[in-house]
Formats: structure tokens, C-alpha cells, sequence
């Protein structure tokens, strides 16, 4: 038998607290399950920073691959028989479903934006390059590990494989809803998703829901946009990550200094060159980050000892809200305030910015082509979702922006000037908004 049609002997479960089980028969995908670099998602965590804010936010990418994986498992058990549907595409779409985050870094996206990276670019590169991963999809046949690499980046030539992990409504987003919501504790992130994949049909580019299904599918986009605003963008976690990334800058700023640090960070050394290789890339994952962060809580930089002991221990910044557009000459002011009180602004005082579009049609010309979801009507006519459903109607193609300013609260208490501490907490807190903790 060839190795892409195997299946194991009997079939294994993982237990899972959103899917109950999920069910792995391909010899194929226990073999992926299996390779270094699908177990190093383990300890990557899912949410990054917000385990700070939501305490039970532990949980790992690995958990959310599988995750996806058995979506698209029930998916494509429900698609069997229908018209448009390849059987020959299942395996190619179980494999993609599983690897699609297999490039995360640790704390994925503060880490990409300090030192330039992309966790698509090295999800690719572990794909089609030299490692167990390649080796293993290699095996399926010549050429199958670059079709997953272009499921995954949205240039595969069947559309509807795809959509089915990437789209307005996807195997992805339905996992990581629910499984943040269930470890979040929060009630935002649960819809009927049961429902939801029983009314997806294939059609040739794309999956439409049938129109009885609807109500599941307003559902599923206002848990989206809840899940979003309440634990997404939590302005507590965007504490944390606004320190995570000042961290990760002074500590690159101080290797470009040839500061000499009490241990050599080894593990970054390529990421402060900006000369990262995948061997680089897949060493370095949370636990690493972590013992860093805690040594350097001695280092003799006072920044980077104070920014580090504040992640690690939970001191995090205070914040307003601040819109930079209309508020730039405080901006300004307390910038010059600060550098006369002693405290760097450039670490001390950041503007951070969160938005989200929940859902939105195709418009000709945009940058980003969204493909609508459509309802499939009982006469068999496809009619996109929002002129359909008055729920979504109103938030379609709005575009919510959130702006707030985090400063450190006790630093500011300890400045011995009265006079520039008076005029920045005047600032703060008279002229620019509401405190918050």
C-alpha cells in the first residue's frame, strides 16, 4: 500500500477539552504529529502574552493545529459524495490543516515585528526545506510538501481547499475561537459550530452555507468580534507585549552597543544580526525566552533589568486613551517631560494601536481581496451574507481602531520634581483621557 493511503492499525485519539477527541487514522499524520517540529508548537503558547491577563491562557499551538486538523476532518466527512468535492484533495487539506501555524515563533507576533520576521515565510521554509517535517510529505510523493506550503500561503490552484483553512469562515477561526474562549473562561467565543459544519456545502471555489444555517453563522461572527475587543486586544495584555517588545529592542540595541551581557545570549545573537536561519529560528521557543528574560532581570542595564522584572513578575504599565492623531502635541510634551524627569520615553512611554475589521464583503480594488461568505438559498441562488442578515449588515466593512498610552505608573510617583511630575499627571490624567488599570 502506498504510504499516502496507510492507515495505522487502529485508530488514535487525542482527548481535547473543545472536541472532545480528536481522531488521527493517517499513518501520515501520526508521522507529522510525531516530527521535532510539530512537537516544538508544545512550547509555543497560543495567546502569547495574555496568559497575564487571563491566568488559564496556557495553552499551546500545538493544541490548535490538532484542533484545526479535526475540523477539517469533520468538514471533509461531511463534504463526501457532494459534486464538487475532490476525494483526491483530502489528505493534501488534513496535512495543511495541521501544519498552517507551524512557523510561530515564541510570543508570535511582538517577536516578528522587533526583529522583521514572518512565521509564514519559515512555516514555508519547514515545509519545503531540509527537516523532518519535508522529509515526511516527501514520502506522500515528489512535489506534495510545496502543495501544502501553497495551501497554506493561498496560491494552491483549487480555491476551495484553500478556504477551508483560510477564509471569513474557516477551520482556523472556528478552533481558535472556541479554544481561547475555553481557556480564557470567557463566554464570548462559543457558537454552534456542530450546526455551522453541517450546512457548509462545496461549491467550485469556495464553501457556502446553506440559508437555514445562517443564525450559526451571525453567531459565529459576533463571537469574533467579541472575542476581539474583550480578550484579543485587552489593553492588559497589550501591556504586556508593549514591554515584551521593549525588552526584546533594548536588548538588541545593547548587542549592537557591544554590551558585554553576563551570559552571551547565544540564542539571539542571529536575531540581532537580523540573519536568521531556520536552524536559528526553530531552537529558540518560549521556555528559551524566558530564561533569558529572567537572567537579564540582574543584568547591569538598568532598562533592560527594570523592563524584565516588570514581564516577569507582572509589573506592568498603566495606560489611557490616546489617539496620536488628535494628541500630538501631548504626545510631545510629556515625550519632553519625561526625558527631563530621567525616564527614557523611547522604553517609558508608548503609544499602541489595536484594530479589526469582523467581517466584510469583496469591494474591486483593495489591497486585500476578502471573499465573502454566501448563503446558498433554497432555489439554489448564492447571496452574500450581509445582504441577508441585518446582524452582520451593521458591522460589515467597519473598521474599529483602538488607541491607548502606557506609561509606568511608579516611576512617574517617584520623580522628584514636583513640577514636571504635576504637569505630567496633568496631562495623563487631566487632558488626555481616563486612568485605567
Amino acid at each position: 500500500m502506498a504510504y499516502k493511503d496507510e492507515q495505522l492499525n487502529e485508530e488514535k485519539v487525542f482527548k481535547d477539552p473543545v472536541h472532545r477527541y480528536v481522531h488521527v487514522q493517517d499513518q501520515v499524520i501520526w508521522d507529522l504529529i510525531a516530527a521535532p517540529e510539530f512537537q516544538r508548537l508544545r512550547r509555543i503558547k497560543q495567546l502569547g502574552t495574555t496568559y497575564l491577563t487571563f491566568h488559564g491562557a496556557e495553552h499551546s499551538r500545538f493544541n490548535h493545529s490538532l484542533g484545526v486538523y479535526e475540523i477539517v476532518r469533520r468538514i471533509l466527512y461531511n463534504f463526501n459524495g457532494h459534486t464538487h468535492w475532490n476525494p483526491d484533495e483530502r489528505l493534501l487539506c488534513l496535512c495543511a490543516a495541521l501544519l498552517h501555524d507551524l512557523g510561530h515563533g515564541p510570543f508570535s507576533h511582538s517577536f516578528e515585528k522587533v526583529f522583521k520576521l514572518d512565521h509564514e515565510h519559515f512555516t514555508k521554509q519547514i515545509i519545503v526545506g531540509d527537516t523532518g517535517i519535508n522529509r515526511i510529505l516527501e514520502h506522500v510523493s515528489p512535489g506534495f510538501s510545496k502543495k501544502v506550503a501553497d495551501v497554506i500561503n493561498k496560491t494552491y490552484e483549487d480555491k476551495l481547499v484553500v478556504s477551508l483553512i483560510s477564509s471569513q469562515i474557516d477551520a482556523d477561526r472556528m478552533d481558535y475561537l472556541q479554544r481561547d474562549a475555553y481557556f480564557t473562561g470567557v463566554s464570548y467565543g462559543h457558537f454552534d459550530m456542530e450546526r455551522i459544519l453541517r450546512v457548509m456545502r462545496p461549491i467550485e471555489d469556495q464553501v457556502v452555507i446553506k440559508s437555514s444555517g445562517m443564525h450559526a453563522v451571525e453567531d459565529y461572527i459576533m463571537s469574533r468580534y467579541q472575542m476581539y475587543w474583550q480578550v484579543y486586544f485587552h489593553p492588559v495584555t497589550r501591556s504586556a507585549e508593549v514591554i515584551l517588545s521593549k525588552i526584546l529592542h533594548r536588548a538588541k540595541y545593547l548587542f549592537q552597543q557591544n554590551y558585554t551581557f553576563k551570559l552571551r545570549p547565544a540564542h539571539f545573537i542571529s536575531f540581532f544580526k537580523e540573519d536568521v536561519d531556520l536552524s536559528d529560528y526553530l531552537r529558540l521557543d518560549e521556555s528559551i525566552v524566558s530564561y533569558y528574560f529572567q537572567l537579564w532581570q540582574e543584568e547591569d542595564d538598568k532598562i533592560l533589568r527594570d523592563l524584565c522584572e516588570r514581564f516577569m513578575n507582572r509589573h506592568l504599565f498603566k495606560y489611557i486613551e490616546f489617539n496620536p492623531n488628535q494628541q500630538m502635541n501631548e504626545w510631545m510634551e510629556l515625550y519632553r517631560l519625561f526625558q527631563k524627569a530621567g525616564i527614557d520615553p523611547e522604553y517609558y512611554l508608548v503609544v499602541d494601536s489595536s484594530s479589526d475589521l469582523p467581517y466584510d464583503f469583496y469591494r474591486p480594488g483593495e489591497e486585500e481581496e476578502r471573499l465573502p461568505i454566501h448563503l446558498r438559498m433554497p432555489n439554489g441562488e448564492l447571496k452574500e451574507l450581509s445582504r441577508h442578515s441585518d446582524i452582520v449588515e451593521a458591522i460589515s466593512g467597519k473598521k474599529r481602531t483602538d488607541h491607548k498610552l502606557y506609561f509606568p505608573a511608579d516611576m512617574i510617583e517617584k520623580i522628584a520634581d514636583d513640577g514636571v511630575k504635576g504637569k505630567i499627571l496633568e496631562l495623563l490624567y487631566g487632558g488626555a483621557g481616563n486612568h485605567a488599570d
